[in-house]
C-alpha cells in the first residue's frame, strides 16, 4: 500500500534518532524528498503529506544543523509530531483526507465516490491524527512535566505509530477486497 510508503521518512527518523538526531533528520528529509520527487515525476502531483513531510524534516534538519545544533530529541520529536498532526488536521478541516491521494492509486476511479471508500479514508486520517496527537502528548510530558521518563514517552510514541501502521495496513486490505481489487 502506497500510504505505508509515505510514512517511510518517519520510520527512518525513529530508527536513526538513537544514533544522532541530526543524522536522523537529514536521512528522513532525504527519504521524504525522494518519495515526493518520485511521485511528482510519475504523476506531476505533489501529495500533501509527502510535501509537508519533506518541508518539516528539511526545516528541522536545517534548524538543528545550523541554528540550534544541541536541540534535545524530545523537542525535535515534539515539533515533528505537531507538524505532522497539523498536516493531517488541515486535510480533515479541508474535508480532503490526506489518505485519498494514496488510496486513489490503489482503487479504480469508479469506486472513489462509494461510501465505503470515503468512510475508510476518513477513518484512516482520524487514526493518524490520533497517533500524532498521542506522540506529541508523550513528547510534551517529557518536556513540560519532567515526570515521565523519555524511554516511556518513546515507547508510547512507538506504540501509537505501530498501531496506526497496522490499522492502515488492515484497512487497505479490507477495502481492496470489498471493492474487488487484490490487496497485494
Amino acid at each position: 500500500m502506497t500510504l505505508l510508503l509515505g510514512f517511510a521518512p518517519l520510520v527512518v527518523f525513529f530508527v536513526l534518532e538513537r544514533l544522532s538526531v541530526s543524522l536522523a533528520l537529514w536521512a528522513a528529509f532525504a527519504t521524504a524528498f525522494a518519495l515526493s520527487m518520485r511521485t511528482f515525476i510519475e504523476t506531476g502531483i505533489l501529495k500533501l503529506f509527502d510535501a509537508g513531510g519533506t518541508l518539516i524534516f528539511g526545516l528541522l534538519a536545517l534548524f538543528t544543523g545550523f541554528i540550534e545544533p544541541g536541540m534535545d530529541y524530545p523537542w525535535v520529536a515534539f515539533i515533528l509530531d505537531l507538524g505532522l498532526l497539523g498536516i493531517v488536521g488541515w486535510s480533515l478541516a479541508a474535508r480532503v483526507p490526506f489518505t485519498w491521494e494514496y488510496s486513489r492509486e490503489q482503487i479504480p476511479q469508479e469506486k472513489w465516490a462509494t461510501p465505503l471508500f470515503v468512510a475508510t479514508n476518513y477513518r484512516l486520517t482520524w487514526a493518524w491524527a490520533g497517533a500524532f496527537a498521542v506522540m506529541a502528548a508523550a513528547d510534551a510530558t517529557v518536556i513540560f512535566l519532567h515526570r515521565v521518563e523519555p524511554s516511556l514517552a518513546a515507547a508510547a510514541s512507538l506504540l501509537a505509530l505501530m498501531s496506526a501502521l497496522a490499522f492502515t495496513w488492515q484497512s487497505g486490505v479490507r477495502i481492496s477486497r470489498r471493492l474487488g481489487k487484490t490487496p497485494y
